[in-house]
């Protein structure tokens, strides 16, 4: 073909090869099922192609350029070379010609490759014979991210396939990079909607525990106090204890699914990880049974956490109970703790992990792993792939509840037979170690004659409540609303010794309705009740200082107990603060309550 009679127009043989580039980067780009390697493949035979080689590879090179990581052989050098077990990482320092190009920082062409050089170190035996070579770096923000190579043309390399080879590489990484953030992105978003739906699930959850503590504890309540009256002979007695049971069990999986929601309500400490795990070493020996090993492991000079020691207790024995429902015969699980420091790199990449210094708990076991089919749904309530009657599904999901309200993080590693380990990571708590508090045990059904004013706006719970309180011997002035009490504290001539009050409630909650009652009865006591806290004496589920709470079901000997205590220390008094808020809250519903025909006293 002639040349071209204008000047800077290209001959179609000249053009072909820029075609052939294009065509494979747009090959790339239309490989939307590729992975990186059949990308980096293609690349590489391409590039063969396009400099008329016989050989070639493409190698990625580290952040500081250090490394070099070969990541794809020509199908050609596969077949001539004779090495077994071919290294795959290089370090820059020990290479001869292949890493010139790093050294240099330039392309660097060896057209007579017999020739002496004091470069190049030579290849081992049963290597690919090479007679040319060319290697060409590619580059990132001044970075070398690539270093691509070919050899055995049977002419000498020159600009073109510097050229030809540089844009096609360069070309590659673009794709690559796009590909990898493309993937990141998918990657975060699946955290993201996993983040929502667990928030979703533990909101409905929360709903349904709170409501049907509510009916637990009416349940529980008549049945105690029938039990009470009834003589251990009378044929109901046995009828009786078995509602119990069923109702106490069902109180159990209420709690958990607060656990879950993050609506349990907590009284965290400083304390050692190491010393918590040690206390509850003999209790787990006992559950996980003889023919699994149980391995302890604690870390060194471990910093302290701020949690509640019971809530630990409920993530050993869940994930203890876990692994040994995974092990078939004989096993062995492994319990460890360690510091952690998550960057901003890796918090980044990791949906919900805030950077910062933490304690890592974790529980390994060699039972039978999962896929990712179960890893997928590992920690939604009720979700079990144990058999009927083996399991609630509320173990881990009780877990994860725990870990998110104490503000840690959680990460699961498992595979089909494989095994499983649960990693869990606590924030790092900068303080001196509490004192284990001295908790007085209050005598069975403990009485008392002082005048509880009772607050609950579900009408069976305020009957049954007052029921268990006379029971004990206390005056009771039940009130099924904030508006209600305050009229009969007004009403009422003599002084009223404990306020005890539902804590969510319409007209107002139960915490404004104790700073306005202080008003009228100084020395007033306050006694909290719910299923729930609603974060109103709680935040994020931690009991405001100087706070007395009992949680919905309760039994008539915890009340005795707990009512006792309110009433006969000094630390349960309500604060004076916010009363001017409880005012003005409270003239709203005096108000309202006029209208419907009550007096305000």
């Amino acid at each position: 073909m002639p040349e071209s009679p204008y000047p800077g127009h290209n001959t179609e043989e000249e053009l072909r090869p820029n075609e052939k580039r294009l065509q494979t980067l747009l090959d790339l780009n239309l490989m939307t099922k590729g992975s990186e390697s059949d990308l980096t493949h293609f690349a590489m035979e391409s590039a063969v192609q396009l400099t008329n080689s016989s050989i070639g590879y493409i190698a990625f090179v580290n952040e500081d350029e250090t490394l070099l990581t070969m990541y794809a052989w020509s199908i050609e050098a596969m077949r001539e070379c004779a090495i077994e077990n071919k290294p795959i990482a290089y370090k820059v320092c020990d290479t001869g010609l292949w890493g010139e190009a790093i050294r240099q920082r330039r392309v660097v062409i060896t057209n007579d490759y017999a020739a002496r050089n004091p470069l190049k170190k030579g290849t081992p035996e049963g290597h690919v014979k090479i007679t040319r070579h060319m290697n060409i770096p590619v580059f990132e923000d001044n970075r070398i991210v690539i270093v691509a190579g070919v050899g055995n043309k049977l002419t000498e390399y020159g600009e073109d396939d510097i050229h030809q080879l540089t844009l096609l590489m360069s070309g590659l990484w673009t794709i690559l990079c796009r590909k990898r953030a493309e993937a990141e992105k998918e990657k975060l978003q699946a955290q993201l909607l996993q983040a929502q739906k667990m928030e979703a699930i533990g909101n409905l959850a929360g709903g349904i525990a709170h409501d049907f503590n509510n009916m637990l504890g009416v349940i529980l309540g008549h049945v105690e106090l029938a039990l009470k009256k009834m003589e251990e002979d009378n044929s109901l007695h046995k009828t009786l204890n078995k509602i119990q049971e069923a109702a106490l069990r069902s109180a159990d999986l209420t709690r958990q699914l607060l656990a879950f929601a993050r609506k349990q309500t907590i009284s965290p400490r400083v304390l050692n990880l190491n010393d918590t795990v040690q206390g509850m070493l003999n209790l787990l020996l006992r559950v996980i049974g003889e023919d699994i090993d149980l391995a302890w492991e604690p870390g060194r000079n471990l910093s302290p956490v701020k949690m509640d020691p019971t809530q630990i207790d409920q993530i050993l024995a869940n994930l203890c109970v876990n692994a040994r429902d995974a092990i078939s015969g004989v096993g062995k699980i492994t319990i460890e703790t360690d510091h952690t420091v998550f960057d901003d790199a890796y918090c980044a990449g990791h949906i919900g992990f805030l950077p910062g210094e933490y304690v890592m708990l974790a529980v390994s076991d060699n039972g039978c792993g999962m896929n990712s089919e179960t890893l997928s749904h590992l920690f939604e309530p009720f979700y079990t792939t144990k058999k009927l009657g083996k399991g609630t599904g509320l173990g881990l999901a009780t877990v994860y509840g725990i870990v998110k309200q104490n503000n840690g993080f959680i990460n699961v590693y498992s595979e089909s037979g494989q095994g499983t380990t649960f990693k869990i990571y606590l924030p790092r708590h900068a303080a001196h170690m509490d004192q284990e508090p001295q908790i007085p045990r209050p005598q069975a059904l403990a009485q008392g004659c002082e005048t509880i004013l009772l607050v609950e706006d579900e009408p069976m719970i305020l009957e049954m409540t007052t029921t268990m309180l006379e029971e004990l011997g206390y005056r009771v002035l039940p009130a099924p609303s904030p508006g209600e009490s305050i009229r009969l504290a007004k009403e009422h001539p003599d002084q009223i010794h404990l306020l005890m009050t539902d804590v969510v409630m319409p007209e107002m909650n139960g915490r404004d309705l104790s700073m306005y009652l202080i008003k009228l009865y100084p020395d007033l006591k306050h006694l909290f009740m719910s299923g729930y806290t609603a974060n109103v004496i709680a935040h994020q589920g931690v009991l405001d200082k100087g706070v007395a709470f009992i949680q919905k079901p309760f039994s008539l000997k915890d009340l005795a107990g707990m009512i006792r205590k309110v009433l006969d220390t000094k630390e349960y008094t309500t604060a004076a603060s916010g009363v001017t808020e409880a005012n003005d809250n409270m003239g709203q519903i005096l108000g309202a309550t006029k209208d419907k025909g009550h007096s305000p006293g």
